[in-house]
Protein backbone atom coordinates (compact mmCIF):
# COMPACT_ATOMS: atom_id res chain seq x y z
CA UNK A 1 0.00 0.00 0.00
CA UNK A 2 1.53 3.26 -1.16
CA UNK A 3 2.08 5.69 1.43
CA UNK A 4 -0.24 9.08 1.65
CA UNK A 5 2.23 11.93 1.08
CA UNK A 6 3.63 13.76 4.01
CA UNK A 7 3.05 10.64 6.56
CA UNK A 8 6.39 10.38 7.48
CA UNK A 9 9.08 13.31 7.72
CA UNK A 10 12.52 12.85 5.87
CA UNK A 11 15.66 12.96 8.56
CA UNK A 12 15.59 16.98 6.54
CA UNK A 13 11.76 17.73 7.65
CA UNK A 14 11.89 16.41 10.74
CA UNK A 15 14.70 18.23 12.20
CA UNK A 16 13.35 21.93 9.82
CA UNK A 17 10.14 21.40 11.80
CA UNK A 18 12.02 20.79 15.26
CA UNK A 19 14.06 23.92 14.57
CA UNK A 20 10.86 25.75 14.45
CA UNK A 21 10.04 24.69 18.10
CA UNK A 22 12.66 27.16 19.11
CA UNK A 23 10.28 30.00 17.20
CA UNK A 24 10.01 31.98 13.96
CA UNK A 25 12.91 31.29 11.96
CA UNK A 26 13.83 32.34 8.30
CA UNK A 27 16.09 29.72 5.89
CA UNK A 28 19.65 31.08 6.72
CA UNK A 29 18.43 30.36 10.60
CA UNK A 30 16.89 27.26 10.10
CA UNK A 31 19.93 25.80 8.39
CA UNK A 32 22.33 27.26 10.98
CA UNK A 33 20.20 25.47 13.73
CA UNK A 34 19.57 21.89 12.14
CA UNK A 35 23.87 22.31 11.90
CA UNK A 36 24.38 23.53 15.52
CA UNK A 37 21.83 20.69 16.73
CA UNK A 38 23.12 18.01 14.40
CA UNK A 39 26.69 19.09 15.24
CA UNK A 40 27.33 19.03 11.40
CA UNK A 41 26.29 15.90 10.81
CA UNK A 42 23.23 17.14 8.75
CA UNK A 43 23.71 19.72 6.61
CA UNK A 44 20.71 21.39 4.56
CA UNK A 45 21.52 22.53 1.00
CA UNK A 46 19.01 26.15 0.16
CA UNK A 47 18.04 23.39 -2.74
CA UNK A 48 16.34 20.96 0.05
CA UNK A 49 15.83 23.17 2.61
CA UNK A 50 13.57 25.69 0.47
CA UNK A 51 11.68 22.76 -1.54
CA UNK A 52 11.29 21.92 2.48
CA UNK A 53 9.72 24.85 3.26
CA UNK A 54 7.61 24.97 0.19
CA UNK A 55 6.09 21.67 1.24
CA UNK A 56 5.34 22.57 4.49
CA UNK A 57 4.17 26.21 3.47
CA UNK A 58 1.80 23.90 0.63
CA UNK A 59 1.18 21.08 3.75
CA UNK A 60 0.08 24.29 5.99
CA UNK A 61 3.16 23.27 8.20
CA UNK A 62 4.30 26.39 8.42
CA UNK A 63 3.25 29.82 7.42
CA UNK A 64 5.20 32.88 5.81
CA UNK A 65 5.12 35.87 8.64
CA UNK A 66 7.14 38.47 7.33
CA UNK A 67 9.61 39.03 3.99
CA UNK A 68 12.47 41.58 4.14
CA UNK A 69 13.94 41.59 0.87
CA UNK A 70 14.43 38.01 -0.31
CA UNK A 71 14.44 36.86 3.15
CA UNK A 72 11.19 35.59 4.47
CA UNK A 73 10.49 34.49 8.05
CA UNK A 74 8.07 31.67 8.89
CA UNK A 75 6.28 29.84 12.27
CA UNK A 76 5.15 26.57 12.71
CA UNK A 77 1.13 26.21 12.84
CA UNK A 78 -0.95 23.65 14.82
CA UNK A 79 -1.08 21.33 11.70
CA UNK A 80 3.01 21.62 11.68
CA UNK A 81 3.49 21.07 15.20
CA UNK A 82 0.97 17.74 15.64
CA UNK A 83 3.32 16.43 12.40
CA UNK A 84 5.89 16.77 14.24
CA UNK A 85 4.65 15.46 17.73
CA UNK A 86 3.42 12.57 15.65
CA UNK A 87 7.35 11.42 13.73
CA UNK A 88 9.05 12.30 17.31
CA UNK A 89 6.39 9.86 18.76
CA UNK A 90 7.07 7.06 15.36
CA UNK A 91 10.65 7.62 16.35
CA UNK A 92 10.61 6.67 19.60
CA UNK A 93 8.27 3.74 18.99
CA UNK A 94 11.13 2.66 16.23
CA UNK A 95 13.81 3.17 18.94
CA UNK A 96 11.56 0.96 21.30
CA UNK A 97 11.06 -1.62 19.33
CA UNK A 98 15.25 -2.24 18.44
CA UNK A 99 15.54 -1.63 22.47
CA UNK A 100 13.55 -4.42 23.51
CA UNK A 101 16.02 -7.14 22.54
CA UNK A 102 17.50 -8.88 19.26
CA UNK A 103 21.00 -9.41 18.17
CA UNK A 104 22.32 -6.88 16.37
Amino acid sequence: MPKRAMETLTESMFYVLMAFQSGSMCGTDIANFVHRRTEGRLRLGPATLYTVLAKFEAEKYIREISTDGRNRTYCITQKGLDAYRAELERLRTCLNDAEKGGSV
